[in-house]
């Protein structure tokens, strides 16, 4: 950070919080409206102090890999000559070649890495409107992220009208915020799956805007395939299982509904596994995501990830690379995805903030299930929705990242889904729909 982040970053912050004030009347009701802004600004707290830590605490990290190692090489080709810039911009990645732009694309960390340059070349389309500011450039992730956040939760608002605490469950989470606001890749994967769930919302329960919600949805699904395709893994196949218990309940007949309940199983199972092999890349390949996951824990665990951050490893028993393995891991890291790191598990700042986190979170699982409010839950299709996905996306990054350091980045896309299920609905008319949302 410099003096550029000094003058450009008020900037920014006055132009998009004025946008946001244009914008608010278009995108909000009664109920959403004073959590616009507040949720708004606390994505640029999240984003700027994002950058100061991974600075002045970690002194680096990836946020800046993208940034110095990656964005800036195009910016300089842009200051150059214009179109290596835009060659650069537009270039996949993935393979260097001896052409004109290797001069510069030799200097990029993550040229080969093709998830990682996709996030690098929006840094830097970004940077064509900062002049190269990490902070400034930041707050553009923070909007981007803020509107799928925001999109979702007036589309829940709009389904589960009068929910107590729902703004926070969706807009207010800490970890959430901090690491889903700044360049990171977690930040687009959140944005964009915030637009997808309000997508999937419209089409199966609000009955609106249909063209639109599938043109974004398939939109923000490529965005994902293109740096976290794991996520839509985890993501799909729970949408079929929304679909079957939206729809079955329609059925008046019993006859008709035993006859035909294994049918759209087999449907849908069906469909989910074409979905997954078309959101499959090579490295998360149906065949491969077993031997990946191990790979990849014992890496984080004691590879860079032991040496990149001193948050510390955590042992629920390694995978040897086979389903079997995997499977039996799936309790613990279950557990510790949405539980841990326990508050005698802390080893720095960062890690008691995440412990107190999971704290909360446990007292309020145990409270649902002491009240026995999870059979209420458990009669809306989209709660089972929001169970299945979390319960899988914890299971995908516990059972591969072994680093609490990591975890605590890898599992905020489900966490606004975990905090759904953490609310009390049981006094809502949920089908209420409020006649003055408009998104």
């Amino acid at each position: 950070m410099d003096i550029k982040d000094l003058i450009l970053t008020p900037f920014y912050l006055i132009f998009f919080t004025l946008m946001g004030y244009m914008i608010r009347p278009y995108v909000t009701n009664k109920t959403t409206r004073k959590f616009f802004i507040p949720a708004l600004w606390v994505r640029f707290i999240g984003a700027i102090a994002l950058g100061l830590i991974y600075q002045f605490y970690y002194g680096g990290g990836d946020t800046f890999g993208y940034f110095e190692h990656g964005s800036r090489w195009i910016w300089e080709a842009f200051n150059e000559d214009v179109v290596l810039g835009v060659k650069l911009l537009l270039d996949s990645g993935g393979n260097r070649s001896f052409d004109e732009t290797y001069s510069f694309s030799s200097k990029i960390w993550y040229y080969r890495d093709t998830h990682s340059y996709v996030v690098v070349r929006i840094v830097a389309f970004f940077d064509l409107f900062t002049f190269h500011t990490y902070s400034a450039s930041a707050l553009f992730f923070a909007v981007f992220s803020f509107s799928g956040l925001w999109a979702m939760y007036s589309a829940l608002n709009d389904r589960y009208s009068g929910v107590k605490y729902l703004h926070v469950a969706i807009l207010f989470i800490p970890s959430v915020v901090f690491w889903g606001s700044g360049i990171l890749k977690d930040t687009i994967t959140l944005g964009a799956l915030g637009w997808i769930t309000w997508s999937l919302l419209n089409l199966i329960f609000l009955k609106k805007r249909w063209l639109l919600s599938l043109i974004v949805m398939v939109l923000m699904a490529i965005l994902i395939l293109r740096i976290k395709s794991y996520i839509l893994l985890c993501y799909a196949p729970v949408i079929f299982v929304l679909i079957y218990l939206k729809y079955v309940k329609q059925v008046r007949n019993m006859v008709l509904k035993v006859l035909l309940t294994p049918v759209l199983f087999a449907v849908i199972g069906g469909m989910g596994f074409l979905a997954v092999n078309f959101a499959s890349t090579d490295e998360y390949n149906i065949d491969n995501i077993a031997k990946k996951a191990a790979v990849t824990a014992y890496d984080i665990r004691y590879g860079w990830g032991a040496r990149s951050g001193g948050d510390g490893g955590y042992d629920i028993g390694l995978p040897d690379g086979t389903w079997q393995s995997m499977v039996k891991l799936m309790p613990a890291a279950i557990n510790v995805s949405l539980f841990r790191p326990y508050i005698w598990e802390v080893r720095n700042p960062l890690m008691l903030l995440s412990a107190i986190e999971s704290t909360i979170i446990l007292f309020l699982a145990i409270r649902v299930f002491r009240k026995r409010k999870w059979k209420q839950k458990l009669k809306d299709p989209f709660l089972v929705f929001c169970l299945g996905f979390t319960l899988l996306f914890a299971f995908a990054v516990g059972v591969s990242t072994f680093n609490f350091g990591t975890l605590m980045r890898y599992k905020i896309p489900m966490m606004p889904f975990l905090s759904l299920l953490l609310l009390d609905y049981y006094k809502t008319n949920v089908q209420k729909i409020s006649s003055n949302y408009i998104v």
